[in-house]
């Protein structure tokens, strides 16, 4: 696996002064939800990996190959199954970084991508909760991968679209 400490060490340098400026070939998507629960409530039900599956779109046929139950830590390796336009794909995940209930950071150790770090935030908004979701993430052959970002990206947004309609009926919000 190719070392992307650097991508991670120039957005984090610069996300406040430019949070958009990130090495060639790079993406950022980000999502942000306010929900009306006490992070209490929501940071366990993102900490209990079953749920990964339920909040994924039914398309991708993901299925987690990780035995449950999964302890959800710093280091912690979770093994999935998935199809992205059809063509099945392993993926590793490893917890990179725990620290309930405001923060996790999960990154793809093999994968679809050829890079892939996201960052879940937990923020306590008076008794509700503000979610932050951020992937980094790199399409394979660059610059050749290209091509298909705009595809990527479209199919990136419906997921997590899919995944906080979800997460809202699964929290009895909808």
């Amino acid at each position: 696996m190719a070392d992307y400490s650097k991508i991670l060490a120039a957005h984090r340098r610069n996300s406040l002064a430019e949070p958009l400026k990130l090495p060639r070939g790079t993406h950022r998507f980000f999502a942000s939800d306010l929900l009306p629960l006490p992070i209490e409530k929501v940071f366990p039900f993102f900490a209990d990996a079953r749920n990964l599956q339920a909040i994924t779109p039914p398309e991708l046929e993901f299925r987690i190959l990780t035995p449950m139950p999964i302890d959800l830590r710093e280091g912690a390796l979770i093994d999935y199954r998935l199809k992205l336009s059809g063509v099945p794909f392993r993926w590793r995940t490893r917890i990179a970084h725990w620290d309930p209930p405001h923060a996790f950071v999960d990154e793809q150790l093999r994968g679809p991508y050829a890079f892939w770090h996201h960052t879940h935030t937990f923020y306590d908004e008076g008794g509700k909760t503000r979610l932050d979701d951020e992937v980094l993430y790199r399409l394979p052959l660059w610059p050749l991968g290209e091509v298909a970002f705009p595809f990527v990206r479209a199919k990136v947004e419906r997921i997590f679209a899919f995944r906080q309609r979800q997460v809202r009926k699964l929290l009895g919000l909808a």
